[in-house]
């Protein structure tokens, strides 16, 4: 018997969608023939990572890679293959039900955290792959191809659609604005019943808490002066430290986890100036979207407080001190129970090929999942890596562990799809 899988879609209940056992699921010949694929596939894989890897996709500058895994996906068999209006790289398994009902959704994000400029040429030494990008989140892009060649070689047939993603925007500064567009824009984001991310490598990790945060750009202008002629007026740089001052007296919780940063800053005119234009950008982050809502109202009253202090503490008669503040990132708060369908799916898969789940919390696309009632995890593509985000980012590629680590993820997406 399947299980009944109850989703809400973005907030609203849906109809009861059928759920394969993952057991069901392993025994089943189309899965065995999949994985076999798979293994033969192995090398091709490797060179895609490697290609994709190559492609440079510097934040907000994704268009090339975009491109080029519109025509993987493609080739790769899937149909109604497009490149959205937010610069997402989306393709459709059909399965054998009606058109336009639930589906679910797997993505991995186009972008890395490197500049443009980066050189991204790979580096091989023996099955170790080493280039920025290569593991965050390169080799999940080359995964989800593999899965789709796998099942279409397979004969797999599945009751649901299935969407496959290469999103922009999941890096810092991008703000999940692919995902974001994808669940409230896209011409499918009415129909997403459950969402998984593959980001990263460990093919244990399963992301079911959503890590929030908001993140500020706070530029302190004042009239500004000579350091010696003007002494005694107002100084923006002052108002500032005392903000930052004042923000690390602020204690917040170890649980649910709740964290502050003082991070960039910048600024000034000369040494012997007064400045007159100084800024500070800060991050907040936090497991509830309580408790981060509660530190943002804090912080904004300590920058308030600090402007304030600063004009009553120094002459203001040539211009006051004023503080510009712009919402640089906000990423929603959220959580899959343990209990969900999703993630009890996601627990056998990963324990039925030999690894051992891990449920933790992060920050990645699926936190828009979450923040939407929306089931939704990431897992990770597997083998093994380091160094994410650094230069010397690397994966290893040997294919027995390579191979391990993608076998849960094709588990969990053929029982959410209903495998037929």
């Amino acid at each position: 018997m399947r299980a009944l899988f109850l989703p809400l879609l973005l907030g609203a209940a849906a109809p009861a969608l059928a759920v394969t056992p993952v057991p069901r699921v392993m025994a089943s010949p189309a899965f065995k023939a999949a994985v076999a694929d798979l293994d033969r596939d192995h090398d091709r894989i490797v060179d895609e990572i490697v290609t994709l890897t190559e492609i440079p996709s510097p934040p907000f500058k994704e268009a090339k890679r975009a491109e080029a895994y519109a025509g993987m996906l493609r080739a790769a068999g899937l149909v109604d293959v497009d490149i959205d209006a937010e610069g997402n790289a989306t393709g459709l398994w059909r399965g054998t039900g009606a058109a336009g009902r639930p589906l679910i959704v797997i993505a991995a994000h186009l972008d890395t955290v490197f500049p443009e400029g980066t050189e991204v040429k790979v580096r091989r030494e023996g099955t170790r792959l080493s280039a920025p990008g290569i593991g965050d989140d390169t080799r999940s892009l080359a995964v989800l191809l593999a899965y789709v060649r796998a099942m279409k070689a397979a004969g797999v047939k599945t009751d649901r659609d299935i969407l496959f993603v290469g999103n922009v925007g999941e890096e810092g500064p991008g703000d999940l604005r692919g995902v974001r567009y994808l669940f409230t824009k896209s011409k499918y984001k009415d129909r997403i019943a459950a969402f998984i991310s593959m980001d990263g490598t460990d093919g244990a990790r399963i992301v079911n808490g959503g890590t929030g945060s908001k993140r500020y750009r706070v530029a302190f202008k004042g009239p500004g002066g000579h350091s010696y002629g003007a002494f005694g007026i107002v100084n923006p740089m002052t108002a500032m430290a005392q903000a930052v001052v004042d923000l690390y007296k602020v204690e917040v919780p170890a649980k649910p986890k709740t964290t502050y940063s003082a991070s960039v800053t910048g600024g000034g005119t000369s040494v012997n100036s007064i400045p007159h234009d100084v800024f500070m950008e800060f991050d907040m982050r936090s497991e509830s979207a309580d408790e981060l809502a509660r530190l943002e109202q804090r912080f904004l009253g300590i920058v308030d407080n600090a402007v304030k202090g600063e004009n009553a503490a120094r002459s203001t008669k040539p211009g006051v001190i004023k503080a510009e503040l712009k919402l640089i990132g906000d990423r929603p708060a959220g959580q899959t129970p343990a209990t969900s369908e999703l993630v009890q799916v996601a627990r056998a898969a990963v324990a039925a090929n030999g690894l051992q789940p891990e449920l933790q919390t992060s920050s990645t696309d699926a936190n828009m999942a979450m923040s939407l009632g929306v089931p939704g995890i990431t897992i990770g593509s597997g083998g093994s890596g380091g160094r994410a985000h650094a230069l010397d980012e690397w994966i290893d590629v040997e294919k027995g562990a390579s191979l391990k680590g993608m076998l849960p993820g094709l588990a969990m997406l053929l029982a959410m799809a209903d495998l037929r």
